[in-house]
């Protein structure tokens, strides 16, 4: 097979979408300020369904990044969770530190629904930005945040509403606090969080509280844009993709999952999305990597797959209940997902209905090779709908909504208050 073979049946926009990520500098942008919608998705549910929120909150996000998706799950995160919040009524600032590594490769458009701002350092954060904290209802420091100590000093002495922490990250936040790592969070930051938001969920949770006494410590899971990810209608020529950045303690996952599947399979199409894998990286001949594909072009990505691949690092399987964004993704696309195994997968799809979790080279082998295609779609079609009914940006929206009034509740207690 030559790499030209990859190109055989892909849509016009397919091609766009890996073309453009391997010549690394690909302009396509992404609009979020104007959503589309496919006429075959489902009706919202009730939840979804209501028009608006009953109190409209102020939120201020400084975060990693909104603006690139570069080598990082965050902005798609942030992007899609802004978007839920904005669609509830909310007002959302995004205050992004400035840095030539997502500077130089943005791919979000200037937003039109929510304000968006960069600052240099905390000084400038300070001179510019403390009236708006001090006037918003909720402040919002994500993980991995440039000088995020200090950043959360500054917001916790400036706010008058509430302060969380959003941890994108958690089992790595906490497996660098058990180093001493504290570049961005300090254990004795973690009391003075009046929320302490988690990506995971389970018993992680509990050690935030009881070991690092967090007051509250709450799951808000990644989601998708489901205004941007839904079904595509064309057939796929790849077997089997990925679409993540190389991690060291992860590619051993990825080798099990996908590059030996590649090479005991050679009439198979295989397809690595990402950035930072080493120029030395042995790949099969029937495996295509591409550094980098944007956001406007996944819903291209995943439609291209027959199954799109999950796999995930050590510290989230310790801890468990932690789904990448990809998997809200690629279940909003209605892609078959094939997930390695870590504990509470199966409280957010139902495995052989909704998801596949497999272990071995054998069994990915034999899922692709022997699994029927129509029901293939259905577990695709179960994934979707898992997705609409519980994991859109606006279910967390609301979720987020339901834990601020908590905290007010129990903020106001705790002063004397009611």
């Amino acid at each position: 097979m030559s790499p030209n073979d990859f190109f055989v049946g892909l849509t016009p926009a397919c091609k766009v979408c890996i073309i453009g990520a391997l010549d690394r500098r690909c302009s396509l942008m992404i609009d979020i300020a104007k959503p589309r919608r496919a006429l075959t998705d489902e009706p919202l549910t009730t939840m979804e369904s209501s028009a608006s929120a009953s109190v409209k909150l102020t939120i201020v996000i400084v975060g990693l990044t909104i603006t690139s998706s570069w080598g990082n799950g965050h902005a798609s995160a942030y992007r899609s969770l802004v978007k839920g919040l904005v669609q509830r009524g909310h007002r959302v600032i995004f205050l992004e530190c400035e840095n030539p590594r997502y500077s130089e490769a943005h791919d979000l458009a200037q937003p039109a629904f929510f304000d968006l701002a960069f600052y240099r350092d905390v000084d400038g954060l300070r001179r510019d930005w403390t009236r708006t904290v001090t006037e918003a209802d909720l402040v919002i420091i994500g993980s991995f945040v440039a000088e995020g100590v200090t950043v959360a000093q500054w917001a916790m002495d400036a706010a008058v509403g509430l302060v969380a922490f959003y941890d994108l990250d958690t089992p790595v936040t906490l497996a660098k606090l058990d180093r001493g790592d504290t570049w961005y969070l300090q254990p004795d930051l973690i009391p003075r969080y009046d929320i302490y938001l988690s990506f995971s969920a389970g018993p992680i949770l509990d050690r935030l509280e009881h070991e690092f006494r967090s007051p509250m410590a709450r799951c808000l899971y990644c989601t998708a844009d489901a205004d941007l990810y839904y079904p595509e209608a064309i057939e796929p020529t790849i077997d089997l993709g990925f679409l993540g950045s190389y991690s060291p303690d992860r590619q051993s996952a990825l080798e099990r999952m996908l590059m030996e599947p590649a090479r005991r399979w050679q009439d198979g199409r295989f397809l690595v999305a990402g950035t930072h894998f080493p120029d030395d990286t042995c790949w099969p001949h029937n495996v295509r990597h591409v550094k980098h594909v944007p956001p406007s072009d996944h819903r291209g990505f995943y439609a291209a797959q027959r199954f799109t691949l999950n796999v995930t690092r050590p510290d989230m399987i310790m801890a468990g209940w932690s789904p990448s964004v990809r998997v809200f993704e690629a279940a909003a696309c209605g892609i078959p997902i094939v997930s390695d195994r870590w504990t509470g997968v199966d409280q957010l799809f139902e495995p052989g209905r909704e998801i596949l979790v497999l272990d071995t080279t054998q069994e990915v082998l034999e899922c692709l090779a022997v699994t029927p295609e129509t029901e293939r779609r259905a577990i695709g079609d179960a994934a979707r709908a898992r997705f609409l009914r519980q994991h859109t940006a606006r279910h967390r929206a609301m979720e987020l909504e339901r834990y601020v009034a908590e905290a007010r509740d129990a903020k106001s207690c705790r002063q004397g208050v009611r």
